[in-house]
């Protein structure tokens, strides 16, 4: 057999058994690399390469340390779920670089991260004053997290005890053109919607880039063409809107009518439709 095709043949091999092995060490390993596995993937990369263009003469060797460096990680991994002796072994532990807003010089020495570069991730975090940050800790992937200080936090909804409505995905109806149905009937809809909602935008579906629907059945839609200007539609508002045009008009009857007990069934009606709203207001105001 020619070289080439035992090249092919090697390199074919090893690139779906590396696949497999990186899938069994796990997603959230690929996302941020702390040193023990950088390590890894780095040797399980050169070995990979190695054994496909044959520089190791003994292939039956290569393949047991690729499969060492491959399966060792994975048993430890698990070993670490178990333990956390060994997790700290295997992975570190997160450093303590501010506390309190008081620089902890220990902790900088420890990871060998100078003042400037602590007030750079601080910087890029929005935080110009070290005097703000409850706490700043340095993760064993090497990111640095930081809890600003209760003073200097944003104001959230809950702490003017406000209710929002909850945040829904959106689902993509339309994209590079194209419909997908799929999608559609997920969200009971379907294709006749979609054509009514781009006939009333007078928008063509070929000139939609992106199509996403809310939990509302408001429809998003991105064109191609970047200098249209498409009016977005808000049927959360204009429900609100219109449950506060009939509180109106019911508080408007409860004046003008004559009978005291048609008077009062209306200013009833009226009062309790305030307090729908009211409830309502979190959910259909965005």
């Amino acid at each position: 057999m020619p070289n080439s095709f035992i090249i092919l043949f090697r390199s074919l091999l090893m690139f779906f058994i590396t696949l497999l092995l990186v899938r069994l060490i796990g997603k959230k390993r690929s996302s941020r690399l702390n040193s023990f596995n950088f390590i890894t993937f780095g040797v399980l990369g050169i070995l990979a390469a190695l054994i496909s263009v044959g520089l190791i003469g003994n292939l039956v060797l290569g393949f047991i340390a690729f499969m060492v460096w491959g399966l060792l990680p994975i048993a430890l991994d698990y070993l670490g779920l178990k333990s956390i002796w060994i997790h700290d072994l295997l992975y570190g532990k997160e450093t303590i670089l501010i506390k309190q807003g008081k620089i902890m010089e220990d902790g900088l020495n420890q990871v060998r991260l100078t003042g400037e570069e602590l007030l750079r991730e601080l910087r890029s975090k929005n935080i110009f004053n070290a005097g703000e940050v409850e706490f700043a800790l340095m993760e064993t992937t090497g990111e640095i997290n930081v809890l600003p200080k209760a003073d200097y936090q944003p104001v959230t909804p809950h702490d003017c005890g406000q209710k929002v409505a909850p945040q829904t995905d959106l689902q993509t109806v339309i994209l590079d053109g194209k419909s997908l149905d799929e999608n559609l009937t997920t969200i009971g809809l379907n294709r006749g919607w979609l054509n009514l909602q781009l006939e009333r935008s007078e928008i063509l579906l070929s000139n939609v880039f992106l199509g996403q629907v809310d939990s509302s059945g408001d429809l998003y839609l991105d064109l191609y063409d970047d200098t249209i200007n498409l009016p977005q539609p808000k049927i959360k508002e204009l429900l609100y809107a219109n449950l506060l045009k009939i509180q109106a008009d019911l508080t408007a009857f409860s004046l003008e009518t004559q009978p005291q007990d048609a008077k009062d069934m209306y200013a009833d009606y009226a009062r309790k439709l305030k307090g729908i709203l009211k409830k309502t207001e979190p959910f259909l105001l965005r």
